[in-house]
């Protein structure tokens, strides 16, 4: 299935598929996936993948090995590729754009799924711009793998009023997991987190205990089965 640059599909896709959607900077690259129907439960999920400028995509490991868990639990899930990453048109654009690229994606999820649970994942870079995109958002689910704090402005971020999971590498060459506790000790209302022991940032030969790690924090929020 594909759909116009100018255009976007009137219904959610009823199989794997990867097409375009309008965005603030041109056509954003869109892939999404869908659990088995027995265990489909009245949830989506958007997951957001690592900076751009480093070589992130929506094809990043842990970016799909997150969206592995929230469809084995009954989601459905939208990634996609920021501005000027794969198939997406635009330019990086250091948070601000991409930012109103997620939300132009969540706003034809919301569209299509009306009656749908919204749930937000973003991993190191995407975690920042899923949370500062949440508070425009009706939340029901927030997942943040390696937030960059310490390399972005937290400030702006305000915690998710809904459930929160910060997953966490104890070993992150990349992100100070100190930084990312002592931005947690800061905030009025703390996430759920889970530290990982012997984990770097991308969570190399971890990623099925990361998996695990998801579902089971996040299982307990889910909505019924219709």
């Amino acid at each position: 299935m594909s759909a116009s640059p100018d255009s976007a599909p009137s219904q959610f896709p009823s199989e794997p598929t990867t097409f375009f959607l309008p965005g603030p900077a041109g056509r954003l690259e869109v892939a999404v996936d869908l659990p088995e129907p027995a265990c489909a439960r009245p949830a989506v999920a958007i997951i957001c993948h690592p900076l751009p400028t480093e070589g992130g995509t929506m094809h990043n490991k842990v970016v799909t090995i997150t969206e592995r868990a929230l469809r084995e639990l009954g989601a459905k899930t939208v990634r996609f590729n920021f501005r000027g990453v794969g198939e997406s048109e635009g330019e990086f654009d250091n948070g601000r754009g991409e930012t109103l690229d997620l939300l132009a994606v969540a706003e034809w999820v919301r569209k299509v799924l009306p009656d749908h649970d919204l749930w937000l994942a973003g991993f190191s870079f995407g975690a920042y711009i899923s949370l500062l995109a949440a508070r425009h958002l009706p939340v029901k689910q927030m997942i943040s793998i390696a937030p960059p704090a310490g390399r972005w402005d937290f400030a702006a971020v305000l915690p998710p009023d809904c459930p929160w999971l910060v997953v966490q590498g104890e070993d992150d060459d990349v992100v100070d997991p100190q930084d990312v506790y002592d931005w947690i000790e800061s905030l009025p209302e703390k996430p759920t987190l889970v530290r990982m022991p012997e984990t770097g940032h991308f969570f190399h030969r971890r990623l099925m205990d990361l998996r695990g790690a998801i579902k089971h924090a996040v299982r307990k929020h889910l909505p019924p089965a219709k």
